[in-house]
């Protein structure tokens, strides 16, 4: 795919997400451990992880928005390419399949695929299961017990066997990394290591590697290091694991666009959706504000999706001051928080409204050059400035 098609790729996708969390919302120690992180043109995160005995190393999707963590696994009757082999768990000597009947098997979310529920019994009493995620992805396989690992507890992953990934051209993919709230999320499975973790992404441009890092020494802090906080909030439902924030408004050069409901828990941030998704009317706010301040030709972009787009962008110099505001954080954006080139000389805002029902979602365009920092246990989200790019 060109720059082009894959940025558009990755706002589809983000359109998706928001459409796929809103009907699942109408529906219902101190010990350190890291990992690299690398960014990928279609809009994801991957995060290096080495599963099964002797250790093999993947990468996976690093994905704050759902819980299941699973790898493309042998024998496999649909996959898509990877650049690595399958997982084998015949060469695992610590997998081993989970029953139909254990707690994390009861914990899969329910769907209905072809008059099946899943999860369900297989042949041999394992635990067979079924996630959908935006558009036509999904994974399909079985629960399997990844035994004692050096540095993690015991820890439950899905074997796929039948996989599809849309809207990404990468080969690097071996599979997802759930790091939601749910009991079958990496974060909720690390034991004596701590509810905790952050991360800290680059652009996607840069071709560097960053850390994502669990445990206590998670913790934002140095010398000269300026961060805030917000509460996390926690909703009930299907939701119940997602990470919702409370955004009181956005300041867009000197003037402020507050939300007119401002209840707690009115947007969820995420590291595995690429733009920005707001209320409409407040979008519309905003962005009115962004065209007034750049006061260029607005630059219409054929079968685009995104609403606001100019070219010669390298010649614009009225970049607005611009301020997202949470309950106890106020974060001071770059350029590149807020607009993304989908060429070299087209530019559009990283940011797009929600249809009527929509949910609102901080996506991951927004966090680039910010360390942020999950505290389960203290229900707080906590944001430092930082050059992700240079950061060890």
């Amino acid at each position: 795919m060109t720059h082009s098609e894959r940025v558009q790729n990755a706002a589809l996708s983000s359109i998706s997400r928001a459409n796929r969390f809103r009907q699942s919302h109408v529906a219902e120690t101190s010990e350190l451990v890291e990992t690299d992180m690398i960014p990928i043109l279609d809009g994801a995160y991957l995060m290096k992880i080495f599963i099964g005995t002797p250790p093999v190393e993947r990468w996976a999707i690093a994905d704050t928005g759902s819980d299941l963590i699973w790898y493309q696994c042998l024998p496999c009757a649909r996959c898509y390419r990877q650049n690595t082999p399958l997982f084998d768990p015949k060469n695992s000597s610590s997998y081993m399949p989970l029953s139909c009947g254990s707690d994390l098997c009861k914990a899969l979310p329910k769907y209905l695929v072809q008059v099946q529920v899943y999860p369900r019994c297989g042949t041999s009493n394992e635990c067979t299961y079924f996630y959908a995620y935006l558009g036509r992805s999904y994974a399909m396989g079985e629960l399997g017990d990844g035994g004692q690992a050096v540095s993690f507890p015991k820890t439950v992953f899905g074997c796929g066997h039948n996989n599809q990934l849309q809207g990404t051209s990468s080969v690097s993919i071996a599979g997802l990394v759930g790091l939601a709230q749910g009991g079958l999320s990496l974060v909720s499975q690390m034991g004596s290591i701590g509810r905790k973790f952050s991360y800290c992404l680059p652009p996607f441009s840069e071709n560097t590697i960053t850390k994502q890092r669990f445990g206590e020494e998670t913790t934002i802090s140095g010398n000269g290091v300026v961060y805030s906080s917000t509460p996390l909030i926690t909703k009930p439902g299907t939701l119940s694991s997602s990470y919702f924030l409370n955004l009181e408004g956005i300041t867009v050069g000197q003037q402020k666009v507050s939300l007119t409901s401002q209840s707690d828990g009115n947007i969820f941030i995420d590291s595995g959706t690429t733009l920005t998704m707001l209320p409409p009317s407040f979008y519309d706010q905003v962005e009115a504000l962004v065209k007034q301040a750049i006061g260029a030709d607005q630059f219409i972009v054929q079968n685009n999706q995104f609403k606001l787009c100019y070219t010669n962008a390298n010649s614009i110099q009225n970049y607005p001051n611009f301020e997202v505001h949470f309950t106890g954080a106020n974060l001071s954006l770059k350029t590149q928080n807020f607009f993304l080139f989908i060429n070299d000389d087209v530019m559009c805002f990283a940011m797009l409204p929600t249809d009527s029902n929509g949910i609102s979602i901080y996506g991951n365009v927004a966090q680039i050059y910010f360390e942020v920092e999950h505290n389960l246990d203290q229900k707080k989200i906590s944001f430092a400035p930082v050059d992700c790019a240079n950061k060890q």
